[in-house]
Parts: C-alpha cells; sequence; structure tokens
C-alpha cells in the first residue's frame, strides 16, 4: 500500500457513522471511485432488458457489477436532481427545486466533494456543473471541473474521485433531425409507448434517440478503456449512471418511471469485496435507491461520518444503512412553466400527488417543443385523431394518480379512483404526506416570496425553523387541490390566515372549485390586494373564471410590472392559460418584452413567456 494512502487511513480508519453507527475500515487502501454519467436517458439498455437498445459497452460492465433494478432520480430534471446529488439534501428541501435557479445554500449544507477533498481524494468533475446554486457558491469545490479535469493530474499515489459526465444522449439530441437514411435503427421498428399516437415524427426522434444512446454506450467504453490503461482499474470502484429520465414527451420533466426510472452500476474490484451488495458480482440488486443516497453512500465508502443534516441512506459502505420502503420524487416549476406534482414509489405502485390539477399536463415549453416530435402529438390532438390514452397529456390532470407499475408499465391506468385499491391508496397517499412534512418541502411556497424570505435567510434555514407550519400548509394544500366543496368553508376561512402560504393555498382552491366557489365573489374581491401578489394573481385568475373579466385583468397588468421576475412569470402563465388576449394585455407584454428584449440572462423567464405569447398571437392572426 502506497504511503499517501496507509497515512489517510492511519487517520481515518474509524468514525462514527450517521445515527451513531462505527465505520471500521480496518486501514483497507481507499478505493478510489469514478462516476459515469450519462444525461436524461432511462434504463433503454440491453442489460436492463431493451432488446431495441444497442449497448455493448454498458452491457459489458453490467456483467461484471451489480446492477440496480430500482435506481430513482430525485427530480426528473438535471439541476434540481444534481442539486440532490451534490449536497444529499433533497433540492424541495432547501428551496432550490425549480428548474432553473439560483437560490443560495445555507452554511448548513455542505458539497460532497468537500468531504473527500478533506480525507485526501483527488476531486475532479468533467466537464458539467449545473447545481443550482450561485456560482461563488459551488466555484471552489473541485480539484478541477472543466472539459480538461482528469484524475491523470493528482499527485503519484493520490487516491481519486472523478466524475465524467456525457451530453450525448442529453434531449438537445432531438431537436435537430437527422436525414432518415442516415439513422442506425429504424423508424419503422421503433416499440411506441400507448400514449404516444404513430406519428412520423416521433417514430423518427425514437429512432434517433437510441442512436444517440448507443453512441453514449461508445463514450462510456472509452472512459472505461482508459481507466484500464491507467492501471488504477483495480483499485477503481466505479459508477454508472443517468441525472434521470427522459426525453421523448411525458418522460423528462414528469415524476413518471419514464423520467426518473434510471439505470445503476457499480462495479466493485475484488479487493474492495467487502462493499459488495450482493453475493456475487453480474447480479441484480433490487434495493429502492434515490439520488438523495448518493452523497451519503460516498461519504460511507471512505468512511467520513455522514452529517444529520443529509437525507439520503447509504446503501453501500460499512455498515450500510437498512433498505427503504418507499422513493420520493418531485417536480416543480421547469423553466418557464409553473406546475408542482410528488411522487413516492415502493417496489410495485407509483402515487402521483398533482398540486396544480387545473392545468393540463402538456403546458407549453420552449424547450421541450424544440423536438418535432412533440408539436406531432399536439397538432394529432388538435385535429382529433388521439385516443383516449394518446388525449390524456393534453388534458387536465387528477389529483392522485396511482399505478401498478408491474401490471401497468407505461403507467396509463390510474388506479387512484378504484376502490379495490383503497388501502394501497391511503397506505402510499399518508407516505408522501409524512415525506413532505419531514423533509419540510419547499414547493408549497409559491416562488413570488423567495425573494422576500431570501432578503433575511436562506431557503433552508427558513425552511427548517418553526416559521414554516409545514404540517399545516400541507394540509390546507391537500384539501384545496381536491376539487371538493366540502371543503368550501374551510377555504374561506384559510383565505383569511395571517400566513401567506396558507392563503395562496385557499385562493387555488376556490379556483379549482370554478362554477362551485361563484358565492364567493367578494372574499377573492378583498384577495386582489393581498400582500402577497401571489395570492393576488390566484385571485384574479379565479374571478375572471368567474366572469370578473376586468377585475382579474387589472390585477394581471399589476402584475406585469412587479419587480420581481418570478411574479411577472407567474402572471404570464396564467395569461396564457386564460386566453387572455386584450388590447391592454397584449401592448403590456408586448412592452414588456421591448423593455428587456438586450437581457439574454437565463433567469428571465417571464421574457420566454412573453415570446410564447407574442408568437401565440401571431399564429392566430395569420390562422
Amino acid at each position: 500500500m502506497n504511503n499517501w494512502k496507509y497515512f489517510i487511513f492511519s487517520v481515518f480508519s474509524v468514525f462514527a457513522g450517521k445515527n451513531g453507527q462505527a465505520a471500521e475500515l480496518n486501514k483497507e487502501e481507499l478505493p478510489n471511485i469514478l462516476w459515469i454519467t450519462s444525461e436524461d436517458n432511462g434504463p433503454m439498455l440491453g442489460c436492463y432488458g431493451d432488446t431495441f437498445a444497442t449497448t455493448p459497452n454498458l452491457d459489458r460492465l453490467a456483467g461484471e457489477s451489480f446492477r440496480y433494478t430500482h435506481a430513482y432520480a430525485s427530480a426528473p430534471v438535471s439541476a434540481p436532481a444534481r442539486n440532490t446529488i451534490i449536497t444529499g439534501v433533497y433540492a424541495c428541501s432547501a428551496g432550490n427545486q425549480h428548474m432553473r435557479s439560483w437560490y443560495g445554500k445555507s452554511d448548513t449544507v455542505r458539497y460532497y466533494p468537500e468531504f473527500l477533498r478533506k480525507l485526501g481524494y483527488y476531486c475532479t468533475n468533467n466537464p458539467k456543473e449545473d447545481y443550482n446554486n450561485p456560482a461563488e457558491q459551488t466555484r471552489d469545490i473541485w480539484d478541477e471541473s472543466g472539459r480538461n479535469a482528469h484524475y491523470r493530474n493528482r499527485k503519484p499515489g493520490q487516491p481519486f474521485f472523478a466524475v465524467f459526465n456525457s451530453v450525448i444522449s442529453h434531449e438537445s439530441c432531438i431537436h435537430n433531425s437527422i436525414p432518415p437514411d442516415k439513422l442506425r435503427h429504424d423508424p419503422n421498428q421503433v416499440a411506441l409507448p400507448p400514449y404516444h399516437p404513430d406519428t412520423k415524427e416521433l417514430r423518427h426522434d425514437w429512432a434517433q434517440y437510441y442512436d444517440k444512446i448507443e453512441d453514449m454506450d461508445a463514450w462510456v467504453g472509452e472512459i472505461l478503456k482508459d481507466l484500464e490503461e491507467s492501471g488504477e482499474a483495480d483499485n477503481t470502484i466505479v459508477f454508472y449512471y443517468s441525472d434521470h429520465g427522459g426525453v421523448l414527451c411525458r418522460s423528462k420533466r414528469f415524476v413518471y418511471e419514464t423520467g426518473t426510472h434510471v439505470p445503476f452500476i457499480v462495479r466493485i474490484p475484488e479487493k474492495f469485496k467487502h462493499l459488495y451488495p450482493g453475493d456475487k458480482l453480474g447480479t441484480t440488486v433490487d434495493r429502492l435507491i434515490g439520488w438523495v443516497d448518493l452523497a451519503p453512500t460516498l461519504l460511507n465508502i471512505a468512511g467520513i461520518p455522514i452529517p444529520e443534516w443529509m437525507q439520503g441512506k447509504a446503501f453501500l459502505g460499512h455498515p450500510a444503512a437498512t433498505g427503504q420502503e418507499y422513493v420520493f420524487m418531485f417536480r416543480d416549476r421547469m423553466d418557464e412553466r409553473y406546475d408542482m406534482s410528488r411522487a413516492i414509489r415502493d417496489k410495485r405502485f407509483r402515487y402521483i400527488r398533482n398540486y396544480q390539477p387545473h392545468r393540463i399536463y402538456g403546458q407549453h415549453n420552449n424547450y421541450l417543443w424544440l423536438a418535432p416530435s412533440v408539436a406531432s402529438w399536439e397538432n394529432a390532438y388538435k385535429s382529433g385523431s388521439c385516443n383516449q390514452v394518446e388525449s390524456v397529456f393534453w388534458e387536465e390532470k387528477p389529483a392522485e394518480e396511482l399505478y401498478d407499475t408491474e401490471m401497468d408499465v407505461w403507467e396509463i391506468h390510474n388506479l387512484a379512483g378504484n376502490p379495490d385499491y383503497g388501502q394501497i391508496l391511503d397506505r402510499m397517499r399518508n407516505a408522501l404526506n409524512e415525506k413532505m412534512i419531514c423533509i419540510r418541502d419547499a414547493g408549497f411556497i409559491q416562488e413570488g416570496e423567495y425573494e422576500r424570505i431570501n432578503e433575511r435567510t436562506t431557503m433552508y434555514d427558513y425552511l427548517h425553523s418553526p416559521e414554516y407550519p409545514i404540517a399545516e400548509i400541507v394540509h390546507v394544500a391537500n384539501a384545496a387541490t381536491m376539487k371538493d366543496k366540502k371543503n368550501l368553508p374551510d377555504l374561506v376561512k384559510w383565505l383569511k390566515s395571517d400566513n401567506r402560504i396558507i392563503r395562496y393555498w385557499a385562493a387555488t382552491g376556490l379556483l379549482i372549485l370554478g362554477e362551485e366557489a361563484e358565492s364567493n365573489v367578494a372574499q377573492l374581491t378583498v384577495a386582489l390586494r393581498d400582500p402577497s401578489p401571489d395570492v393576488a394573481i390566484v385571485a384574479a385568475e379565479a374571478l375572471y373564471r368567474l366572469g370578473q373579466r376586468q377585475r382579474g385583468v387589472e390585477t394581471l397588468l399589476t402584475a406585469l410590472e412587479n419587480p420581481n421576475v418570478m411574479v411577472r412569470t407567474f402572471a404570464l402563465n396564467v395569461i396564457d392559460n386564460l386566453d387572455e388576449d386584450s388590447f391592454r394585455i397584449r401592448q403590456a407584454v408586448e412592452n414588456l418584452g421591448e423593455k428587456s428584449k438586450n437581457d439574454k440572462s437565463q433567469e428571465r423567464y417571464d421574457l420566454r413567456m412573453v415570446n410564447r405569447l407574442t408568437t401565440k398571437w401571431r399564429d392566430d392572426v395569420r390562422r
């Protein structure tokens, strides 16, 4: 054993792990750890049973490794998923769940490379970061980060932790169509999921995506070849995984299997067989794991005590935590579009709770619509050529969804209303509520409030203080979004609450009830003057839909002048969903775009909505 590693393990051979458990390492050699990560792909690999996939390198790796069959991204989109990975804290437990955002990290929370570097690891990241935190907080967490970052640059004998990330299979890979005669996978042989209509564009994008999976597999082969040639393969634990699922429409950004179920393969050299999660290499592991578990697992492998604030469970190392019954997933704002869903899954059933059931699944998202297949599906629906299953994506969501993933792999048969599954529904509903309360989920706070909170503290510190009554808020939000008239008296009472978040959900409940809340126009009119702009915007939409159009428009016009970009973005979402195109609204939207036309920053999601609305209005005139 080289002196570097012996010194480290002389110092760190015994730790008190999370929950007081001892991690005894017996001065064994510190393993190198290599993470090979791809983007936006589920388990579309031969080793996972996909016979259409061409993935010889990953199939070979799986034969030498442990292949996890129940691995899930905590979020179905990159930045919140990566925030969860790098911290070991659910992004929605720290106010970092929106795609994409730059809210600051609490001093309590640290990034896992900091722990590994302190132990002596040389930590590299090549090249993508995208951690959903301000750049100044993540700038110095790696020894190297960028296209030239490599473990070969470490000191002689120094252990390494290295990430190599590929964008080959990223969603953007289907934005520009390859000529059909250049495709290696035949579009006519694609087995379309039942929710996709049989359009030329969908078949083409599926085939092109499989080509890119094949290209990504070749890249993995090169990374593994480099490791072999470095002479470090027998000293290195190799992880392969994707950051989340994707990318054909209804996968990425959605908390279904297709958006969250990911490949996860771990190769452990013989010298570290004490870390094996099973009897032998080349077998499967059916333990449920999520991305919040990765950071504590890394620390556990290295014998580093797992901080109490980390929310995941170590699934490798000594001792590994006991398995968990559920994994939890979340979805919030996706770029310029507001929505909120939460999901929990055991080894068979998936339960989804939709907190914006008055919105369709397929809200227009600029980036998603760059794929030709998405517009082809939307056009098929608008032309009336979609069947019932194919049409669901373009219609309002139910508040609850429950799927038997063994019997219904594509999750198209919602069992939430089936009395035969009532006990399962109750069990999973309760488990989800407990989880959201336990992690103090930030998703219930409208984003327009973040700026006000951040003026005095970080979102994490606010969320984890007594100031945030999460249990009460979850109760109110659940009642508000079930569209049950019996909750009307409570909604009216909650609309007078001292808590801005509770008032927001009360107003949302009245909006969802629609005509059944018609007797509450007076209360909604008062809410137009709420000090929270988001509450006022929801009340404006509710009144608009109840025939009080002018009152609604006036409030929306005021919101478009709000200095908070996320308040403006929310108001523009409402304008689009109302199809409101009066002269004053059009003029205000166009003026907003004109005043900001030179601002190209990614934060300006209001400008994406401006472009969406002005394009839609222009297309309406042409028609």
